[in-house]
């Protein structure tokens, strides 16, 4: 039973007392109002219209089967008929046995025999159906999505783990339905046509699940779990949905991907099983970045090795960075417009030597730890091992070399940023100009007013800001025209065409141009052969970084580096 607040224990509810003979009215409502208000009616018609006009307020209904003009029976059948009437529970006063079993098979909810001459009794039976009735009501406004009509998470897995109770043998799937690119049908047609797809969907889900043995909720957003007797395809299921949406908006760009997780063994809880259908339904990105059209993917054993690694990853994580076991690798960027490339500045990039399972790409781990919010702990790391590094090549070198670090949309939107990255300057006694910033284009797009708000604010504390990625998100000229940075880093895609059609050639040249009105200097990564080096020399570019000069290496390596650059300019400062 629903515990209730003291508010809506201190309303006195109403109470309707439907009887032809005055006396049994009086009798019951002098018992029924020591705890309730009571309004009354002398027959089925009159009652009938007062349980209309009063069908907000009244809480139950008291009802004499044998009346005038309309007898018990036909106004319970009334009331059971009507969606918004039938909520108000109905206690039948009868001295007839034979008549308990037919009103309980048409919606009465319990019983008072006459004479009434065990008053407390009644109104322990009446405060009981009003309780159990308003129970049923708040049961019933939480158990459906008002939005799909579909179960609502809790209750849904609660259902899922009756059946399995009832039925331990039977074999079934665990499926998470997503809709492609939903927050795009939002923005562009508004909530409501949203809503009004989410809707189609799911009465279009329940249709499917007739005869299937199958239940389904919506779990959150544009995310639906339907848990069904197993399929070995769901092909036509998937697009029999999607199609039904298709019909009703006329959006042939609708399009839908599921994970199916199937389990005949039960070795899961329902939970488990669905957390695994997501997996699948989650990995179904194509090589653009986009997602298949009413795609399907099964959970395999593939997916479960990678899940499990993943795992032991994030668990790992901590120890490996009290250990050390993370290695910052050092690149050098090259400024080439003068006569010789002179390195100018190195990035930062992060290797993982794990003890046991030996070299992690960071392409494994660096997204997993995006995805489940563990790259601000990684970030942080490297920023301090790259400060230490800087004041260790200044003590040894006697010569500043700046470096630049990855910052991540995360890191921008810590209140704590400007404030931790102002602590590791201090600690290793550096200029902010000396650790330069890498912020991807993608980054500013997103909450761009904060982003830019705290960009501005380190900039003005001395840190130089180099936007990474450039050309591979969605700056407006206007945009980038306002954008606080220091650097343009194009993106690595347009330089490893840059030689092989005219289109990526003029495309560099454009932005380098761009760069130039903005009067801030272009680095192109990615270099690798000596024609792409010459082409982005001729075209212009300030700052060259990758394979044609230098992978990635470890601080010992890349001391040589420095080294040479220093012997270069000593013998050039004494040529002169």
């Amino acid at each position: 039973m629903t515990e209730q607040s003291p508010i809506i224990n201190s309303i006195r509810r109403r109470v309707l007392v439907v009887d032809d003979e005055f006396i049994n009215r009086e009798i019951l409502g002098h018992i029924v109002s020591q705890n309730y208000d009571v309004l009354y009616a002398e027959n089925g018609a009159q009652a009938f219209e007062m349980i209309k006009s009063n069908k907000d307020i009244l809480s139950l209904i008291l009802l004499d089967l044998l009346m005038p003009e309309m007898d018990g029976y036909e106004l319970l059948s009334l009331i059971q008929s009507d969606e918004e009437l039938r909520r108000i529970p109905v206690i039948v006063l009868t001295s007839e046995k034979n008549a308990e079993v037919k009103c309980l098979q048409m919606g009465a909810v319990d019983f008072i025999p006459k004479p009434y001459d065990l008053p407390d009794v009644i109104l322990a039976r009446v405060g009981r159906s009003i309780q159990l009735a308003e129970d049923s009501k708040i049961i019933k406004e939480t158990e459906k999505d008002p939005v799909s009509g579909l179960y609502t998470k809790r209750y849904f897995y609660r259902y899922c783990d009756i059946h399995n109770i009832y039925f331990p043998d039977s074999s079934m799937d665990a499926i998470v339905m997503n809709v492609n690119r939903f927050h795009l049908i939002n923005e562009i047609n508004g909530r409501n046509y949203g809503d009004e797809v989410l809707g189609i969907l799911g009465r279009k889900i329940v249709k499917n699940l007739q005869g299937k043995n199958g239940i389904a909720c919506r779990s959150d957003a544009d995310t639906f779990y339907i848990y069904i007797d197993h399929q070995s395809d769901y092909d036509g299921f998937i697009s029999d949905i999607a199609n039904a949406v298709i019909e009703k908006t006329g959006n042939t760009n609708f399009s839908l991907r599921m994970g199916v997780y199937s389990e005949s063994e039960k070795k899961f809880t329902v939970e488990s099983m669905f957390d695994k259908a997501f997996h699948a339904c989650s990995v179904q990105k194509n090589a653009s970045g986009g997602y298949y059209s009413n795609s399907v993917v099964f959970y395999d054993n593939a997916m479960h090795e990678k899940e499990v690694f993943s795992e032991r990853l994030i668990s790992d994580m901590d120890m490996a960075i009290k250990e050390k076991q993370f290695k910052v690798f050092y690149q050098p960027k090259y400024n080439i417009k003068g006569d010789r490339p002179v390195l100018a500045s190195a990035e930062a990039l992060i290797r993982w030597i794990h003890p046991e399972l030996g070299f992690i790409s960071p392409g494994v781990f660096i997204p997993l730890f995006e995805e489940n919010g563990l790259i601000h702990k990684l970030d942080r790391y490297v920023w301090h091992e790259a400060a230490r590094q800087i004041r260790e090549w200044k003590n040894k070198y006697h010569h500043s070399l700046p470096v630049s670090v990855n910052v991540s949309r995360v890191d921008i939107l810590d209140p704590g940023l400007e404030g931790e990255l102002a602590d590791i300057i201090n600690e290793f006694d550096l200029e902010t100009g000396e650790c330069l910033l890498e912020i991807t284009e993608s980054a500013y797009t997103n909450n761009s007013s904060q982003i830019i708000s705290t960009v501005n604010n380190l900039r003005n504390m001395g840190f130089r800001v180099e936007m990474d990625d450039f050309g591979s998100g969605y700056s407006s000229l206007n945009m980038l025209a306002s954008l606080p940075i220091d650097a343009l880093k194009l993106d690595r895609g347009f330089i490893r065409n840059i030689t092989k059609s005219e289109k990526n050639s003029r495309m560099v040249e454009i932005m380098i141009s761009i760069a130039d009105y903005l009067s801030v200097p272009v680095i192109a990564e990615g270099v690798e052969y000596e024609e792409q080096y010459r082409l982005l020399k001729d075209l212009g570019c300030d700052i060259i970084q990758g394979y044609y000069f230098s992978k990635p290496v470890c601080a010992e390596d890349f001391a040589s580096l420095i080294e040479k650059e220093l012997d270069l300019s000593a013998a050039e400062q004494k040529n002169t």
